[in-house]
């Protein structure tokens, strides 16, 4: 399948108020379109040498796939853990006007 030129990204963080400002601070420096926050969600992981379950947040970006290196050094500036959790899927399909309205919104500031 051809991809669309969209990505979605996947970031986590350790509170509500922190995934909101991740959120709004990606939307409002035009580098994702929109994001939306869900949690929490128990984190499983090894850190330090220790299996730990966390709560956090989730936090689900869409981005035009040309944005995407502004994207990450944003949440990396952003982001108060060491190591974030920054993933980015391709959007193989989606509406035409949805897929070209996060190509509007993301275009470079």
């Amino acid at each position: 399948m051809a991809e669309t030129g969209v990505l979605t990204v996947l970031t986590t963080t350790d509170s509500r108020e922190k995934a909101e400002a991740l959120a709004r601070g990606a939307v409002e420096a035009r580098v994702a379109a929109c994001a939306q926050v869900s949690g929490p969600v128990t984190s499983v992981y090894r850190w330090e040498g220790e299996v730990r379950a966390e709560p956090e947040w989730q936090v689900l970006l869409k981005t035009a796939a040309a944005r995407y290196d502004a994207l990450e050094a944003h949440l990396r500036a952003a982001h108060d853990y060491d190591t974030p959790e920054i993933i980015a899927t391709p959007v193989v399909r989606g509406g035409a006007d949805y897929l070209a309205w996060v190509a509007e919104e993301t275009e470079g500031s």
